[in-house]
């Protein structure tokens, strides 16, 4: 649950998480190199079909203009050999011999409709000359009238002058029809006369040479660039002309060359959208009556495989860099990001003070890689900073760590707390006689054991332990605060200042409280020690030298006032401490418990710094706001005095308990398995003792003579004697 808490903190967002990048550079790879092999690809398949096409193109118009060429020719030679037949066929060309002779010819090339040898005036005169042979089954089966085969010649007058002057002409007969047809007017001289030939005939066969289901499209002009054979048939009915369409412009201007043959591309722009199709555009002109046959392709249809081969390529690179992506996103997630975000929790941690996040402990340190390395090293930094933690301070080295401590000297108003083992030097020489050169190894091990307990509760109180001394613990309550006493240089008609001033007052008094509350939870720890003090001692009694803990009795003293906080020390060697009255104040509080025969002892200024609120005094009638009654605090007066430099005459308050105190509670702050000994229970709270008497009767302090008490006794522990 915590981590899933940390993973949340904005401190510790990644921006840039390293499997993201990962993803996006190999993903930029990916896209980079398929993308160049799709490209090139593309291009080069790209570049084959258009060849592809341009071949099969001209090859197609190549065969469809000599295809057509063919037909043509065997039309004009069968006419002709007709024509030669009847000239030389006795009776003329009105004998049953000739009649049979055209049947015949009709029946075999039922597509023509009619070959007329006509002069140059027959379309307005009839001349006798003239020979006008009919296939009336076309014109039955296709039900076309006779008639407008007159009604062609008569509406293409100028292309008869033409072939009869010598020019062989292709006309669009088709309008007329109704059906695709074609009249080729050759030139045609018999007995002197200058005629022309023509041969009206159906241009489907034609149509089928040029073919109408690929993807070129062929098709069919004459001179005037008049449509004569196209797959749509619909064009030829209209009479379209071709003349403006941009394969026919760049093949007349090519003709300037004499160009017979040749492929060009040519864009054909839409009249209504003016979109632009591009082509490939082959021609032949053909030596017969001018015709040319063209085949065009769209270079759109021509490369639609390349271009569907293109987009199955970026298909399938899109279907690679996905699957490329979510396996580095995968790789990345449990093998980098994953390991790198609980490292970076872990750091996050460390940086906020937490050395013992239980974060490390599911770092994988067995890996090989890289990330193993770094586990391994902040695992040793979290022991380094553990250790450097205790040599030093806790809270010092979270505030080191966090930045958040200032160097420079400051004053605050701190809670500082002193104490001491009653009779230490004889419980040091009782070790010393009984274990000899390994007394030292006993006397660590008792101490740790004793100030191990002591710290803990300092720790969980919000305390700092200050310093060892000897078997004296120094600890400091609020030396961390942010305490900024610039208010106190605001003027007094200053809102700000009185508001400042309650604040800083709540905070003080909140330190001065939690120092309480750390120190009588010393009593409950202390008699927990003793306790198993007297059950090692007696499990070891058997022994030679037998082991022992000794049964202790310690003085604490507690005082409030300002201080000077800074870093005491130089060069290699320096220490975060507090220095002053009130600092020395608080140790001559400690040295006092013992001929007052209490355990803690808060100075006058604790006292009246918290009474108001959390003590039952005469001030505030014994009664205490219920907000602060969870840590009502009974104390006696010790009924001595003291003079105090700078203070003048000062009293002292035995503490007597916290009755609300929750042991339990308290104490799982480090240990959530805490059970409270019922024995020891009667320390503090609510079966803790109620007045300074049941103290002395509880720890075993005997009741001192407030006549006979000095209080300086403590402090001269040395006698000056003439030599």
């Amino acid at each position: 649950m915590k981590e899933k808490k940390n993973e949340g903190d904005e401190s510790i967002r990644v921006r840039r998480p390293i499997g993201v990048t990962l993803a996006v550079i190999i993903g930029m790879i990916v896209v980079v190199s398929l993308g160049s092999v799709t490209f090139l690809n593309s291009y080069f398949q790209s570049k084959d079909a258009r060849l592809t096409a341009e071949e099969n193109n001209l090859t197609i118009n190549s065969r469809s203009a000599s295809s057509v060429e063919e037909r043509l020719n065997t039309i004009r030679s069968n006419v002709f050999q007709l024509l030669d037949l009847l000239s030389v066929v006795s009776g003329g060309r009105n004998s049953a011999l000739s009649r049979q002779a055209q049947s015949f010819f009709f029946e075999r090339n039922p597509d023509i409709a009619s070959i007329y040898v006509l002069s140059a005036d027959s379309a307005s005169a009839n001349n006798s000359s003239d020979i006008k042979m009919t296939n009336g089954r076309f014109f039955i089966s296709n039900e076309i009238d006779e008639s407008v085969q007159e009604q062609f010649f008569r509406d293409n007058q100028d292309a008869l002058r033409r072939s009869c002057a010598g020019e062989t002409i292709a006309a669009n007969a088709s309008p007329l029809f109704g059906r695709s047809a074609l009249c080729l007017l050759f030139p045609y001289k018999e007995n002197g006369r200058d005629q022309a030939c023509c041969v009206t005939f159906s241009a489907e066969s034609l149509a089928e040479i040029l073919g109408t289901g690929s993807l070129n499209t062929s098709f069919m002009i004459n001179d005037t660039d008049e449509l004569l054979v196209h797959p749509d048939s619909d064009r030829i009915l209209r009479g379209e002309s071709m003349k403006n369409y941009p394969l026919v412009r760049e093949m007349r201007v090519n003709n300037q060359n004499n160009d017979s043959a040749r492929q060009i591309p040519f864009d054909e722009v839409d009249g209504q959208s003016g979109k632009k199709t591009p082509y490939y555009g082959a021609y032949q002109k053909l030596p017969i009556a001018d015709i040319v046959v063209m085949t065009i392709v769209p270079l759109d249809t021509v490369l639609e495989g390349a271009r569907t081969a293109t987009k199955n390529n970026m298909y399938l690179a899109a279907a690679i860099l996905c699957v490329s992506i979510i396996l580095i996103l995968f790789f990345s997630r449990f093998v980098i990001s994953r390991p790198l975000r609980r490292l970076s929790l872990a750091a996050y941690e460390i940086q906020k003070g937490n050395f013992n996040t239980p974060i490390i402990s599911r770092l994988n340190f067995e890996s090989k890689n890289e990330i193993g390395v770094l586990n391994r090293g902040t695992r040793d930094e979290q022991e380094f900073l553990n250790t450097f933690a205790k040599f030093t301070n806790q809270g010092v080295a979270k505030a080191i760590a966090t930045k958040s401590i200032d160097f420079e000297p400051h004053l605050k108003d701190c809670t500082i707390f002193f104490s001491d083992i009653r009779g230490f030097t004889k419980i040091s020489d009782g070790f010393k006689a009984r274990f000899n050169e390994e007394s030292a190894a006993e006397i660590i091990t008792f101490l740790n054991d004793y100030m191990g307990r002591m710290v803990n509760c300092v720790t969980l109180s919000h305390g700092n332990i200050d310093k060892f001394e000897g078997d004296a613990i120094m600890g400091v309550w609020g030396i961390l605060r942010e305490d900024d006493l610039s208010f106190e240089k605001l003027p007094d008609t200053d809102p700000k200042k009185k508001e400042l001033a309650i604040a800083h007052s709540r905070h003080v008094k909140e330190d001065a409280i939690n120092c309480i509350r750390g120190i009588i939870a010393m009593r409950y720890a202390l008699m927990e020690y003793n306790k198993a003090a007297e059950q090692f001692t007696k499990e070891h009694e058997g022994e030679p030298r037998a082991r022992y803990k000794p049964h202790i009795q310690i003085g604490c003293g507690i005082n409030t006032g300002r201080v000077t906080a800074g870093v005491m020390g130089g060069g290699e060697k320096m220490e975060y401490t507090a220095i002053g009255d009130a600092v020395n104040f608080a140790s001559r509080t400690e040295a006092t418990n013992k001929p007052c025969g209490t355990d803690i002892l808060i100075t006058e200024d604790t006292y009246n710094l918290i009474k108001s609120d959390y003590i039952r005094c005469e001030e505030n009638n014994r009664v205490i706001p219920e907000e602060f009654a969870e840590d009502e605090i009974v104390v006696e007066r010790i009924p001595v005095t003291i003079e105090v430099k700078g203070k003048g005459e000062q009293h002292f308050y035995g503490v007597v308990n916290m009755p609300r105190f929750d042991i339990e509670k308290f104490f799982k702050g480090s240990d959530p398995d805490f059970k409270a000994d019922p024995d020891c229970a009667r320390a503090v709270g609510p079966n803790g003792p109620r007045s300074m008497k049941e103290v002395r009767e509880l720890l075993g302090i005997p009741t001192p003579d407030f006549e006979k008490v000095n209080l300086n006794e403590e402090e001269n522990k040395t006698v000056v004697k003439p030599s």
